[in-house]
């Protein structure tokens, strides 16, 4: 079992194999199919982590607008709504997205240039989700303006949005 709080490190999980995956490797064509599988869960894993990130962080968002409720300060409520939304749909897609939704999944020889290169972007993702949940939950002992400290989280669901997108890119190039 892995540890919610801890990002997922691809290379680690691919190196995780039982013996009987061991000795399937040996069996021709069956190592093809063991690796696209791997890059599947990994994929899927790291998805995962980066939606359950996002979601652990909207508990202290809901903390932090009932305060500016109580505190009567409703107009900065609309920037953080809206960076809810977009949280909450950024957490459909990573979630949504379809286990294995490119081509790179099918391949049975990847370039491992370029897929180090998805490794590394899937690392900067963590990061990212991370840098957004920590700023989340430090709203309430921040000293910036509720409106600055809106725009900055906004700012980073955009870069977490586009690397994302960038990402889905990437895999699909893979598969070209």
């Amino acid at each position: 079992m892995t540890d919610p709080k801890r990002p997922i490190d691809p290379a680690a999980h691919r190196d995780r194999r039982n013996l009987v995956e061991s000795v399937l490797n040996w069996i021709p064509g069956f190592h093809g199919y063991l690796q696209k599988e791997y890059r599947r869960e990994s994929d899927y894993l790291a998805r995962t982590w980066l939606a359950d990130r996002l979601q652990r962080a909207k508990r202290p968002l809901d903390e932090y607008l009932h305060t500016l409720v109580a505190d009567g300060r409703l107009d900065d409520l609309p920037q953080f709504e809206r960076l809810r939304t977009r949280l909450d749909g950024l957490i459909s897609k990573l979630r949504g997205d379809v286990r294995g939704y490119s081509g790179f999944f099918d391949y049975v020889r990847v370039d491992e240039e370029k897929l180090d290169d998805v490794y590394e972007l899937d690392m900067s993702l963590i990061e990212d989700a991370e840098a957004i949940g920590t700023s989340v939950e430090k709203l309430s002992a921040n000293e910036q303006s509720p409106s600055s400290a809106a725009a900055d989280l906004l700012r980073q669901t955009d870069q977490l949005e586009q690397r994302y997108a960038r990402r889905g890119e990437l895999l699909k190039g893979l598969s070209e």
